[in-house]
């Protein structure tokens, strides 16, 4: 990857993140506890089943009846599929069916062939995914080179990343961050989850010996939330971006 001003993170990510899986001593229920978990456990499956996006615990929860655990009843139905064809897994703050990793290979006839990303497209999606909130001129500062609005399309299109707000600075720029649906295709739960500096020279992706000032940035804990130097999008600044359809003015 081209070195910039700044830290400069190598791509893909996808072969260098494991998932690890603590098991918790489950809670001794008595019947009639675990009766209702069990039919909490099959309404979840139905709900998630049923959904062609992750679902939010908070969105399950307010379909299951009131005092369900919701969370031990996701714990449940995960360790259920847990070694079946079809796996639940987390993805962001949500929940979703996915063939199981060692089976994906099952699904490579059906598959569409997607060309694959520029190395220009993967550096910025790379800085995007550690830096963010990032703007287009901070992206260009570490990159060293000028990015076009290609690129930055190019990857809104695979609904990787997205305009999270404006920069509490002259010109108001706006910032960009990755999606829930980045963190389903790279198998990721959170953005937390992204390989550190050791996992990335393992494999292969940082040269062994790194210059004295390069660095590795922390993804933040929740990429909703706006920092201190951002405001959120408005319906104007949609319309001017093009992301919402002006409203019909009366003549």
């Amino acid at each position: 990857m081209t070195e910039g001003s700044g830290s400069v993170v190598p791509f893909p990510i996808a072969d260098t993140v494991a998932d690890e899986v603590e098991e918790e001593a489950a809670p001794v229920l008595n019947p009639a506890e675990r009766l209702h978990l069990a039919e909490a456990v099959r309404m979840a499956e139905a709900i998630v089943f049923a959904s062609a996006e992750p679902v939010s615990e908070k969105q399950i929860g307010q379909r299951l009846p009131e005092g369900v655990d919701v969370p031990a009843a996701m714990a449940e139905l995960q360790q259920i599929y847990a070694r079946r064809g079809v796996n639940l897994v987390k993805v962001g703050d949500g929940w979703a069916f996915r063939t199981a990793g060692d089976l994906a290979f099952l699904m490579s006839r059906d598959s569409v062939q997607q060309k694959k990303l520029s190395r220009a497209a993967l550096e910025v999606l790379a800085i995007i995914a550690y830096h963010q909130p990032v703007t287009r001129a901070e992206i260009e500062d570490i990159r060293g080179v000028e990015t076009s609005k290609g690129t930055i399309d190019t990857l809104m299109e695979t609904e990787w990343i997205r305009m999270r707000g404006r920069r509490r600075t002259p010109g108001r720029p706006v910032t960009y961050g990755t999606t829930d649906t980045f963190l389903d295709h790279f198998a990721l739960e959170e953005i937390r989850d992204l390989p550190g500096m050791e996992e990335l020279k393992g494999a292969g992706l940082l040269a062994a010996r790194m210059p004295a000032n390069f660095s590795m940035p922390t993804p933040p804990a929740d990429p909703d939330e706006l920092t201190e130097d951002e405001d959120p999008l408005t319906d104007v600044d949609l319309e001017e971006l093009g992301l919402l359809t002006p409203k019909a003015t009366d003549d």
